[in-house]
């Protein structure tokens, strides 16, 4: 008789988001897999659970997967979790259920706090369609290129950032988007220094410039996806003949960059033509 792998999600800040349910299923298990035992503990500790840990994170998952589902087939029930959230939104945890899927294992899911789903509810930017990019590249030209690779998009997107990189990655996402560009920055969820902000982009990197504050903790960064405004159909044929023979010779982004001084056009809005343009050919 196979038991069962749970997949539990744990509170982001506030203890008393943890679910009944989780809090059950952990006193239940035979084994608890964590990223970090340390940190697990005090969680478990103030809910009274006992149990045994296993480390699980990245650098050995590949590794120890295989034990825990065989543990599983023999008929012990093992639950996953990570420091915070739900494991597997950019935590450790994927090989380990995959695996446990292909050999006939069941997943269960318990489910409960996630930093992008509790930002996505507050931040005021559409919801019915999005998608997470999780951590953002560490170099600045890699991230610029990440930027620009989005400026398409017409749906909100997200990613997560930390406190080293936060200025960093909001100075790069400038250089690409406009400063009228709507964001959210959402920082420390549910912890005591919660801080939600919204605005353009270009005021929230004043803000964070200009705020200590504003560059601790642990950040979602919500990005609105491309307006109907946007599109590039408000290019005139003169403007996209340029555009076009500039293509020609020029990488996407140095052509929207000289058409943009030639025709005073918006670059955001040559560049997504550029990149349509690019596509047909």
């Amino acid at each position: 008789m196979y038991g069962k792998l749970y997949v539990v999600a744990t509170p982001i800040g506030n203890l008393a988001d943890f679910s009944f349910r989780a809090v059950d299923i952990l006193k239940q298990v035979d084994l608890i897999a964590a990223e970090d035992t340390r940190h697990v503990k005090m969680l478990l500790q103030h809910y009274g659970i006992n149990k045994p840990l296993q480390s699980l994170h990245q650098h050995n998952e590949e590794h120890a997967s295989q034990g825990l589902v065989d543990k599983i087939r023999d008929g012990q029930s093992v639950a996953l979790v990570s420091d915070a959230g739900t494991p597997m939104i950019s935590d450790p945890g994927f090989p380990l259920v995959k695996l446990a899927r292909q050999q006939g294992v069941d997943v269960c899911p318990i489910p409960g706090a996630c930093a992008l789903i509790a930002a996505l509810s507050v931040g005021g930017l559409p919801t019915s369609r999005f998608s997470f990019e999780g951590f953002l590249p560490r170099t600045g030209s890699a991230r610029r290129s990440f930027f620009e690779s989005k400026l398409p998009d017409v749906s909100t997107w997200a990613f997560y950032e930390s406190s080293h990189r936060i200025q960093a990655a909001l100075e790069d996402m400038l250089t690409v988007f406009p400063a009228n560009h709507q964001i959210v920055v959402a920082r420390e969820i549910t912890k005591l220094h919660e801080t939600i902000v919204g605005d353009e982009l270009g005021k929230v990197l004043e803000k964070v410039r200009s705020d200590e504050n504003m560059r601790k903790g642990e950040f979602v960064v919500l990005v609105a996806g491309l307006e109907p405004g946007d599109q590039d159909d408000e290019l005139s044929d003169e403007q996209r003949r340029i555009l076009g023979i500039l293509l020609t010779k020029c990488s996407t982004k140095t052509a929207a960059a000289l058409a943009a001084e030639i025709t005073g056009q918006r670059k955001k809005t040559l560049y997504q033509a550029a990149l349509a343009m690019q596509d047909k050919r």
